[in-house]
């Protein structure tokens, strides 16, 4: 059996410096709206921690792992946090707790669609192994918790039905976790993903709103080709004598696939304006051209970092939250935060070839600013 060969994204060192080499959507001239916190990702809210593990090797095995930790790997304090399907061809675990106490108890992690088990399974092994307990349900003697694991299907670029994430696979980005810049396109969850056709997989984004950050990171493998638009420009069709994909011609020509996208603030939320915001991703999706068709799992999820130790009380507290009448500036940030982050997963990604030979390219940079100038939007 041909040992798996693992490219691991562990130390900062390795995260800053894929993150400085890469040319970002902002780099080519793309158009975007709002201001950016200075590394233009999730996380720029503090705390904020996110931990890859990818998995390449030989010519089948293209995948991985994604973990967003909202307060750090170090911390056991959950997040006030809500989640919202706009379409629910897909998974997303533990939302029921989620939803029923308004608590995001630990980390939020991503992988392929048929892997969502063994994760699950290893983040509570993680804790087992390592002496640690979620923020909630915790008796004398022990615990129970859900952890939120959500998935894209990779099975184009991924023999997905050979199982190849491993608990130590999840473990791995679980500690990977790191504050600073954040690797984006053929990484992590993200490793196998395709998005309007063309490459996909992470990407981040972030904006400021006052003292605030908004910060959002998605998985994207969603979208035709046709309907990619980037700063409002049709650029799907503009590119349209590249082939989607190189082996298959016919496949993703309907919006299919799937996204998962991560909305994380600093601003003081209440679990149910968690939730308000975890809507607002599917208006920053839809700025990209997706129309969440009905193979496509798109399930996003908020948390807010502020009110620290909330479910620890054991009486009565005050928390704090922003009026409903403030909440317009954070909901502006998450779209704009949501259509960049998506852009950003695209021209982060490289072209890939994988199971049986299928072949997906990159959005091609050069192609992306020649319709930009074509159009008069290249960003001053």
């Amino acid at each position: 059996m041909q040992l798996r060969q693992v490219v691991l994204l562990v130390t900062m060192c390795s995260l800053s410096a894929n993150a400085q080499t890469k040319p970002r959507a902002r780099d080519l001239g793309v158009p975007l709206e709002g201001a950016t916190g200075p590394l233009n990702a999730i996380t720029d809210v503090p705390g904020v921690e996110v931990g890859h593990r990818t998995l390449t090797s030989g010519d089948s095995i293209r995948t991985g792992v994604t973990a967003v930790w909202p307060r750090g790997k170090q911390s056991s304090d959950p997040v006030f946090g809500g989640f919202f399907s706009q379409n629910g061809n897909g998974d997303m675990t533990g939302t029921h707790w989620l939803e029923e106490s308004g608590f995001l108890d630990g980390p939020v992690m991503i992988t392929n669609t048929h892997s969502v088990g063994v994760v699950r399974d290893a983040y509570l092994a993680w804790l087992v192994k390592n002496k640690r307990s979620p923020g909630t349900n915790v008796f004398d003697g022990g615990f129970y918790t859900y952890p939120i694991v959500a998935e894209t299907y990779d099975g184009f670029l991924n023999d997905i039905n050979g199982f190849h994430v491993k608990p130590e696979d999840a473990w791995a980005a679980l500690e990977a976790a790191a504050a600073g810049p954040v690797a984006e396109g053929n990484v992590g969850g993200g490793t196998g993903m395709v998005c309007y056709g063309f490459k996909g997989g992470i990407g981040t984004a972030s904006r400021r709103v006052g003292t605030y950050t908004v910060g959002v990171l998605v998985q994207c493998n969603c979208g035709s080709r046709r309907q990619l638009r980037i700063g409002g420009l049709p650029v799907g069709q503009e590119i349209a004598d590249n082939p989607p994909l190189a082996s298959v011609q016919h496949a993703f020509r309907d919006d299919t696939g799937s996204i998962i996208i991560v909305v994380a603030t600093d601003a003081p939320l209440l679990p149910h304006q968690t939730k308000r915001l975890a809507r607002r991703a599917t208006m920053g999706l839809a700025r990209t051209g997706s129309t969440s068709g009905n193979g496509s799992g798109d399930i996003f999820i908020a948390f807010s970092t502020a009110n620290p130790h909330a479910a620890a009380a054991k009486g009565s507290m005050n928390v704090s939250m922003m009026p409903n009448d403030g909440l317009n500036g954070v909901f502006e940030a998450a779209v704009q935060a949501t259509e960049e982050a998506i852009v950003n997963a695209m021209v982060g990604a490289e072209t890939m070839t994988g199971f049986a030979g299928h072949k997906v390219s990159a959005l091609p940079h050069d192609r992306l600013t020649e319709v930009l100038k074509k159009y008069n939007r290249v960003a001053k």
